[in-house]
């Protein structure tokens, strides 16, 4: 068109991206012989009635009643011949048109090869075979948009998963509105049951959230005031007040789908390889359809009908639809079901990659493990009440900023402690040590076993030191309190290890992967300790970022294809450095969607295996296709040695093969999350 300098069609995602000065209007009657109907990226697709099954296909039952009638007259008479060339124009019209211009632009496609062997059988006599390789064409070419159709359903899905409405306050009044017209700030009203139409902060209410449909995960989860929602979510019991934080066009949910999107067009290297094949291959068929034309006439007096005819159907068969589409279509598939089970895989490269490793490294904390410190051990040393000593020490920790403070904090409020009107007097924190200040006229101490040795009278008895280095051996930071000069009680407190980490690593090791590590900065004690708790096969302990990154380049030497999984911010290094990077809970860190090659949403480790599995599949679905378009074409090329192929078996080893392989694909559709 003039003013276009170029465009990219995104097949995957039914989307094309035009460069240049041109209007929809115009770009919509460029695609008007293949009935295309085009809407802005950002607007929604218009609503138009479905035609009905024979009316959208109308062309295709006319030319179809066409072949049925003149099958009922001799082949060679007047009207039987008018009938199969009215089927041959009326059903193979939007293929001559688009053939013929292919041809024109010397571009061997498909169409181009089909526009070819139809006139050509034509114009020797061939009728009947002719108007019945343009029925079936047409009908394969419905039968692969319905299956292409299912593919990009799972996208569509996606988009339809936000509302588009949402009831929000202004200036003391409520009101529905268009979610393009909320902007960020406004106070979003979100009933029982509804779905939450943008991301936003709660402000007011609390309630249990279903939000599997961005993460993935099967258990709703509790909100309250200060948690982030997410659009597409939905609302249990609760009524919640939120204040919107991102545009609609900025929401996770809008991420993802642009994500997916990209990702479904960006080539696997096994679709790279097909396109590079089908580049060659393409001149060579029609190079050997040229010669099974004109060798066999001519140097051994084979009759010209027949082997022209023997020509025209190597091109048919020779189209190389089946071994091109073969690739995308599992690809497209597999994706988009990865991302409705809380997977965003950003490219087909990283999930055939994913389906070839043999090492997986995991950063420990927030990965194997929890990512926040809980109180394991309470520990008493002397005969106080427990209650009460646990209130003093959580009023005393309420003061610090240590995220182990915030542990004895939470365990306090867990178990109900009263401890928030307690009086603290002479406050200090002692560096590197510990803690100290009054409480109910008592001087207290907290801090590590060296700072509480300085101060107990006589140092920590033997019996206290062999406790603590008991607990210090299962991984756990121990802290002492001591009052007056007295020990009182231990403390510990560990980076607890995820319920699903021992299971995940052994399920690893099930599906085949040689080698499960642990990446840590923390001590060997401790590393030993969750290591040994999470299942891993080999430890690395007292790690820097930098050599996280060294040890993950020597795992690639000695495994190939290497795997690691973090939070996406700090091991951004080794995840750049690894085969496929995987950041930990994707949903709502711009960070993980940015910075990974895949991002498990919800958080959740089990997604792990069941990544490996679909990639494992989708390469295995991708071998089956490829091995059976080639094979199928070596077999149907083979029936020209003793003259067998025709025009019909021809259209059904093309026609027949794209369609096995598109269904095929489909069956990644059925890969579940177990």
């Amino acid at each position: 068109m003039d003013g276009v300098f170029d465009a990219k069609v995104n097949f995957g995602a039914s989307k094309i991206t035009v460069y240049g000065n041109t209007s929809m209007e115009e770009l919509e009657r460029a695609g008007a012989f293949e009935n295309l109907r085009l809407f802005p990226d950002n607007a929604e697709a218009p609503v138009g009635k479905k035609k009905p099954f024979w009316q959208e296909n109308a062309n295709l039952l006319l030319s179809g009643a066409m072949i049925i009638v003149a099958s009922l007259y001799d082949e060679k008479s007047v009207t039987a011949i008018l009938l199969f060339l009215g089927a041959i124009f009326i059903g193979g019209y939007t293929l001559f048109k688009s053939g013929i211009k292919n041809l024109l632009r010397l571009d061997f496609d498909m169409r181009a090869l089909m526009t070819v062997a139809i006139i050509g059988a034509a114009i020797i006599g061939e009728w009947s075979e002719g108007a019945v390789v343009v029925i079936l064409f047409a009908i394969s070419e419905v039968l692969e948009r319905y299956s292409m159709d299912k593919a990009r359903a799972s996208i569509r899905s996606l988009m339809d998963i936000a509302p588009k409405e949402a009831l929000v306050r202004r200036n003391g009044r409520e009101f529905t509105i268009h979610v393009k017209e909320i902007e960020v700030g406004d106070i979003m009203i979100v009933k029982p049951g509804e779905k939450i139409a943008m991301d936003g902060d709660v402000t007011a209410g609390s309630s249990a959230v279903n939000q599997s449909a961005i993460t993935g995960e099967s258990v709703p989860a509790e909100k309250n005031v200060g948690n982030e929602v997410f659009a597409g979510s939905i609302n249990g019991e609760g009524l919640m007040e939120v204040k919107v934080t991102k545009l609609v066009e900025d929401s996770t949910i809008a991420k993802i789908i642009h994500l997916v999107e990209e990702a479904q067009a960006e080539k696997a290297p096994s679709q790279a390889f097909v396109d590079r094949f089908a580049k060659y291959y393409t001149p060579i068929i029609i190079l050997v359809a040229f010669l099974v034309a004109i060798v066999p006439p001519l140097l051994f007096n084979g009759d010209w009908n027949e082997w022209i005819y023997q020509g025209l159907a190597v091109l048919v068969v020779g189209c190389p639809c089946a071994l091109v589409i073969s690739t995308p279509v599992s690809i497209v598939t597999a994706i988009g079901n990865a991302a409705k089970n809380g997977v965003l895989v950003k490219g087909g490269v990283h999930l055939e990659e994913m389906g070839m490793l043999k090492a997986v490294a995991f950063d420990k904390t927030g990965t194997l493990t929890k990512g926040v410190p809980e109180v394991t051990d309470f520990v008493l040393l002397a005969g106080t009440d427990e209650r009460k000593l646990l209130a003093k020490v959580a009023a005393l920790e309420n003061k610090s900023q240590h995220p182990l403070a915030a542990a004895i904090v939470r365990k306090a409020e867990t178990v109900g402690v009263p401890f928030r009107q307690k009086q603290i007097e002479a406050f200090a924190s002692v560096t590197g040590k510990g803690l100290k200040g009054a409480v109910d006229g008592a001087t207290f101490h907290i801090g590590s076993p060296a700072y509480l040795n300085e101060i107990v009278d006589g140092g920590i008895p033997s019996s206290a030191s062999d406790k603590i280095a008991a607990l210090q051996a299962e991984g756990k930071t121990v802290m002492v309190v001591g009052a007056d000069a007295n020990l009182l009680a231990l403390i510990a407190v560990a980076d607890e290890v995820r319920e699903s980490s021992r299971e995940v690593v052994a399920r690893l090791h099930e599906l085949g992967v040689e080698k499960t590590i642990m990446l840590t900065g923390d001590n060997r004690g401790t590393a030993q300790a969750i290591g040994s708790l999470a299942g891993v096969s080999d430890i690395q302990s007292d790690l820097l970022p930098e050599e996280k990154l060294a040890f993950i380049k020597s795992l690639q030497k000695d495994h190939g294809k290497v795997a690691m999984v973090g939070d996406g911010i700090n091991d951004a290094p080794a995840l750049a450095a690894a085969t496929v990077g995987i950041a930990m809970g994707g949903a709502g860190t711009d960070t993980a969607l940015e910075t990974a090659d895949i991002a498990l949403m919800a958080d959740d480790l089990k997604k792990l295996p069941f990544t490996i599995k679909l990639s494992r599949k989708t390469l295995a679905i991708i071998k089956q296709n490829i091995a059976f378009s080639i094979g199928v074409k070596l077999l149907a090329l083979l029936l020209v040695i003793p003259g067998w192929l025709t025009l019909w078996i021809a259209i059904f080893a093309d026609m027949g093969a794209t369609l096995i392989v598109t269904l095929n694909g489909l069956r990644l559709l059925r890969v579940k999350d177990k």
